[in-house]
């Protein structure tokens, strides 16, 4: 989707009936009147009712995001464009009150990668409870529609990508599990009953890039192999589709393969609805924002845009996201292009949709009770502090951390975002209701800060007017606190980098103020750079990468910074060197090394800066292989279907791993487990290894044993044949805990090689 403007946003909502989503009201005629009013029918029983009412003109004018509704039968416009990335975000759907009052705010947390640098599901599954909350609350209070377009899940695979941050990371099973508890949160404890919101899984399929090099995300043709196609780029949406159930989709920009995304009978259902049978509720397809324009306009699909906006249509998908009036229904209609059963097949499933969520119900919905008094709860700021504190990394420790500050102490706190509340939410953010920055923090602890500024991007050759005032500042004090790294203006929806280099003016900074030989502590800001200046300058003692951290940034910062925390994230993407760029072209899909491609991700790379999954401690930690006698070192294959009966056999359990975690530092800490596999079965080349399970421990202290057994399932096991085929082989498997790798075991799978799903041929 196209990006919008805060500003922009803000100023609109001065303009609350323009953005003010009225509900249906079906105590009163001529609505009332309708079967849709009828609660005691089945959700698809009520949507054919109403669509039966339609008139022709009202039913295509119904088709696109900002639907008109139909006042002739009592039925409001809505608008089905809503966002609540990582909180309740601004969006055409979806108006903050501005000044005081009631839905000025909600609670904003950390950026979906921080989020997933925690590695805790459980947290992930509140966290998306308290947006589904808060969302409902903005639905009910008429600010936002009740479906929203979030999350999103597309594998963040080149570090160059603008949006990398929006998603879960670059690994497939911290994905897909992430996906899974924040659906599971947002659309609440019985979807299968009543939705709190509709969840809607997006880009499908393939998109991760926005500009580069003359290639956008509008005109993009993703060249993607089955078998690549089948284990990277596909995967997460399974999960959305086929395991956890969403509401909804939407479809990309790009195409693939050379056919549009959204005007792909191959994505849209024989995948899709056939395939993972995504079907049960119905369920609907928006496409990205000027997607259906894209089809003709940018990938010369069709010959005109009437053609192309019939071609989504048919190929299935059900709405067309849109600012103005940029797909041409009208003209698909007159021209004998669009049937009236695509238009009424889609239709159906759109306000299946939001029945399903009570939109026409009122105080009979299960949720109409939710509202203000549900936003910004102690709770969800809690949580929204919990998460930061818990997704933080620490990339870099030579004993400095945690500070031993005494009251006295006195901090100086250098960079752009170590006194700027404005910078710690990211992108697609609503407003919150407060942003504690770590100057913040820090003077509420007690302690004498100094604050001043620093460079974002600019190069050495700018004009300095930071470098004398942080100088000052740290002169007087006895720590030097750094806050750099990268903020929204170096990518973003629309934009992608096109280095990965420390930007120059920072770097000449931090080596002036080290060379004072005072503590000197970096706390990095944004997506991965290479890290190798900062990681090898000896007068930089430690690092602490916190991407967007969200509202209460500044004072996860703290805890951890004086030891009241201790840090535990994980890297959930790939740090790479500078040189990756040109190594490999942004669009370039192959996953697998080649003569042309050095790998992506942790399973195909080599050599990166710093790995996926790593993350220092303040402590230290000693994971035991399981004992014999607690996991058999041999499996046979058809054992371990024959005792399952689940419908996609992917989804069988294999044992639990016993895992043994024993503190064997000074300080208290939680520890993530990660548990890879890796091994010369399947089809080669060979991964370097994959993450087949992991869990988060909290609270180990010093000295403590705890035992965690690791879920996982044959899916987890199974690697890709070059038809995209999920299959489990025979063979070794070695399994490492950590990374770096802290110890390790094998067991054998014997018998012959299983589908256990085969994928569907274009």
């Amino acid at each position: 989707m196209l990006s919008w403007s805060l500003a922009l946003l803000a100023s609109a909502s001065t303009a609350q009936a323009a953005f003010f989503q009225p509900f249906p009201d079906c105590t009163k005629a001529p609505l009332s009147n309708n079967q849709v009013c009828n609660s005691t029918l089945s959700p698809p029983e009520r949507a054919t009712a109403l669509v039966a009412a339609l008139t022709t003109e009202e039913k295509l004018a119904n088709l696109v995001s900002n639907a008109k509704g139909a006042p002739r039968i009592g039925l409001p416009a809505y608008n089905w464009w809503s966002e609540a990335l990582h909180g309740v975000a601004y969006a055409p759907g979806t108006q903050f009150q501005k000044g005081d009052g009631e839905f000025n705010s909600s609670t904003s947390f950390p950026m979906p990668l921080l989020m997933a640098a925690g590695f805790n599901d459980d947290l992930t599954e509140q966290i998306g409870a308290v947006i589904g909350l808060e969302s409902r609350a903005f639905g009910n209070g008429r600010w936002s529609g009740l479906d929203y377009w979030t999350p999103n899940v597309n594998p963040f695979k080149d570090p160059r990508w603008g949006r990398g941050s929006e998603t879960p990371g670059e690994d497939i099973l911290r994905i897909k599990r992430y996906a899974d508890s924040m659906i599971r949160g947002l659309e609440g404890p019985v979807p299968e009953k009543e939705r709190q919101v509709v969840a809607t899984c997006k880009h499908y399929a393939g998109n991760d890039f926005e500009d580069w090099n003359g290639a956008t995300r509008h005109n993009f043709n993703a060249k993607i192999s089955l078998q690549d196609l089948a284990e990277y780029y596909m995967m997460p949406f399974q999960q959305c589709a086929r395991d956890s159930k969403v509401g909804s989709i939407m479809c990309a920009y790009n195409a693939v393969n050379g056919v549009p995304s959204c005007a792909s009978p191959y994505l849209l259902n024989t995948v899709l609805r056939d395939h993972w049978k995504w079907t049960e509720h119905n369920n609907y397809i928006t496409s990205d924002c000027e997607a259906v324009l894209d089809v003709s306009e940018n990938h010369k699909f069709a010959k005109s845009n009437a053609e192309g906006t019939a071609m989504t249509f048919e190929a299935g998908m059900d709405s067309s996201c849109e600012y103005e009036s940029s797909s041409d229904i009208p003209g698909a209609w007159d021209q004998g292009l669009l049937k009236i059963e695509t238009v009424d097949r889609a239709l159906k499933r759109l306000y299946e949709g939001i029945i399903r969520v009570g939109y026409f119900d009122g105080k009979k919905s299960r949720y109409s009770s939710i509202g203000w008094k549900d936003v910004n709860k102690p709770e969800s700021q809690r949580l929204a502090l919990q998460s930061a504190v818990e997704g933080i990394v620490m990339t870099k420790n030579d004993g400095t951390l945690p500070l031993k500050l005494k009251k006295t102490s006195k901090l100086a706190m250098i960079g752009f975002w170590a006194d700027d509340g404005k910078k710690l939410s990211g992108g697609y953010s609503g407003t919150p209701a407060f942003t504690h920055t770590p100057a913040y923090a820090a003077r509420r602890l007690g302690y004498t800060v100094s604050v001043a500024p620093g460079p974002v991007l600019e190069t050495t050759s700018a004009n300095d007017t930071w470098t004398q005032k942080a100088l000052d500042a740290a002169k007087t004090s006895d720590y030097i606190l750094y806050f750099g790294g990268l903020d929204t203006s170096a990518a973003g929806e629309t934009k992608d980098r096109m280095n990965l280099n420390w930007p120059q003016a920072q770097l000449a900074l931090i080596e002036k103020l080290t060379a004072l030989g005072k503590p000197f502590v970096m706390i990095q800001m944004g997506d991965q750079v290479d890290d190798t200046p900062v990681l090898r300058l000896k007068g930089v003692n430690s690092i602490l990468w916190a991407n967007w951290p969200g509202q209460d940034g500044g004072e996860a910062v703290m805890q951890l910074l004086t030891g009241v925390a201790a840090p535990a994230g994980r890297l959930p993407v790939t740090q790479y060197p500078t040189n990756y760029t040109e190594e490999v072209p942004m669009t370039e899909m192959s996953l697998r090394p080649s003569a042309t491609n050095p790998g992506r991700t942790y399973r195909w790379y080599p050599t990166p800066i710093l790995p996926f999954g790593f993350g220092l401690h303040y402590t230290t930690f000693k994971p035991s292989a399981p004992a014999d006698k607690s996991f058999p070192k041999t499996f046979k294959i058809k054992d371990l279907l024959a005792r399952c009966s689940a419908q996609f056999p992917d989804t069988c359990p294999f044992p639990s791993l016993p895992v043994e975690v024993k503190n064997t530092g000074k300080a208290t800490s939680d520890y993530v487990v990660l548990a890879f596999l890796s091994g010369e079965y399947g089809p080669k080349p060979y991964p370097i290894k994959t993450l087949a399970s992991y869990a988060r421990l909290s609270g180990l202290k010093p000295g403590k044993k705890v035992e965690t057994k690791l879920k996982w399932n044959l899916g987890n096991l199974a690697r890709h044949d070059e038809n995209g085929n999920t299959v489990l082989y025979p063979g070794t498997y070695t399994v490492t805990i950590d990374e770096p790798t802290l110890t390790s075991f094998k067991f054998k799978l014997e018998g012959e090689a299983t589908v256990l799903d085969k994928w569907p041929a274009p």
